[in-house]
């Protein structure tokens, strides 16, 4: 093998170039990135950043100086076009072409744009790479009033920091509650109540219709009951779309997201994806194709994925987890929750300290835990028990 294209330069592309190199992978890496900027992590983007944009070198994931001593040629602005399967090559923006013997597709996501009358006015954000989050910090402290549309992950994280600035904060919200797709009632409830007592508006169930606007800023969003709330900033925050285009120009399969098998593998046995954009079947969901939008997810795949390549793994099956710091408050989930699991509180929400477990047939799928630490390493201690347990087919090597 000589030659491993990565497209995409995010957390599980970046994770990959730096993996093979420390497997010792003697072939050539191109590392494809469309953001003019050295690999960066995105986690602190809704938080920590935008109180303090101070620490953005401590955003990168390698200096410069990394790539080049490793022998990694990292490309920054620098979109793929298309992927010519029969002749293992890719075409780029600029007019050229690189040749692969591997590819990997480390293509992410994109954020879901609100199509409402005047959703093009200047004063409507989204949040999803350094630019726009510097972008969103140097708005906020011009602003009094923020509307967050989309009370998932980011929209409740930022509503939190807006918040601790001293802005006035409404989260809209179509459904009847918070992060209703991530965690358990008991676990909006509580979340829900700490944002209300820092003094955050809530509108469940809400529709909007559009927003009105002056000169091109919005002024206020416009609910499906006539109501309007007063806002010089909004953020969209409405979810994401995996970035298949490539995949699917190619003719590889996709829904919802690139698909692979246990090998991260597509049906293109040299083609392979990770990250965000990959659906992949996980014995934990009982073999259920799921898509996994975390930081920690895409590291794992792209640290199994160089080790797959170096002929030392041959399935992929590490534990999820994830996290979400609101406040003072710190979320952690070990597992992949289930549509049809039973939920059961242990520990005293009144004291800021619990758990709720998941559970399909008296068996752990998830546990959910508000500041404790030690409870959701010992979750993810047992799910990998499980793992053993349940056994894992042997899939041929990469």
């Amino acid at each position: 093998m000589d030659r491993v294209v990565i497209i995409g330069a995010g957390q599980a592309g970046c994770q990959l170039a730096v993996s093979l190199r420390e497997k010792n992978f003697p072939g050539d890496i191109v590392l494809l990135g469309d953001e003019g900027e050295l690999p960066y992590q995105r986690p602190p983007l809704s938080k920590a950043y935008l109180r303090d944009a101070s620490g953005s070198d401590a955003l990168r994931i390698k200096p410069a100086e990394f790539f080049v001593e490793r022998n990694i040629d990292f490309r920054a602005d620098t979109p793929a076009e298309s992927i010519d399967r029969s002749r293992r090559e890719v075409a780029l923006r600029s007019g050229e072409t690189v040749s692969y013997d591997r590819l990997v597709l480390a293509t992410g996501v994109r954020n879901r744009t609100v199509t409402l009358p005047n959703a093009d006015a200047k004063s409507i954000a989204y949040l999803r790479t350094r630019r726009e989050a510097e972008s969103l910090r140097l708005r906020m402290a011009q602003a009094r009033t923020v509307v967050v549309i989309g009370a998932g992950f980011i929209g409740m994280e930022f509503a939190a920091v807006a918040r601790q600035s001293g802005l006035d904060v409404t989260v809209i919200e179509q459904a009847d509650r918070s992060m209703s797709r991530a965690v358990s009632k008991i676990m909006s409830s509580f979340i829900e109540a700490r944002h209300r007592a820092e003094g955050v508006n809530f509108e469940f169930g809400a529709g909007i219709q559009g927003f009105e606007i002056r000169q091109s800023v919005a002024q206020a969003v416009c609910l499906n009951d006539g109501r309007s709330i007063p806002a010089d900033l909004v953020l969209a925050a409405v979810g994401v779309i995996p970035n298949t285009d490539l995949a699917e120009g190619a003719g590889l399969r996709t829904r919802n997201g690139i698909l692979v098998d246990r090998t991260l593998t597509t049906d293109d046995p040299v083609i392979h994806a990770i990250g965000d954009c990959a659906v992949y079947p996980h014995p934990l969901c009982g073999g259920r194709e799921i898509r996994l939008e975390s930081v920690q997810n895409a590291s794992d795949q792209a640290r199994f994925l160089a080790s797959a390549i170096m002929g030392e793994a041959t399935h992929y099956d590490s534990v999820p987890w994830f996290w979400s710091d609101q406040y003072d408050m710190k979320l952690q989930i070990a597992g992949v929750p289930g549509p049809d699991d039973i939920h059961q509180l242990s520990g005293d929400p009144i004291a800021g300290q619990f758990s709720v477990r998941h559970s399909t047939d008296g068996r752990l799928t998830a546990l959910e835990t508000m500041n404790q630490v030690r409870e959701h390493m010992l979750a993810r201690n047992d799910l990998k028990r499980t793992l053993v347990a349940i056994g894992s087919p042997s899939a041929s090597r990469v």
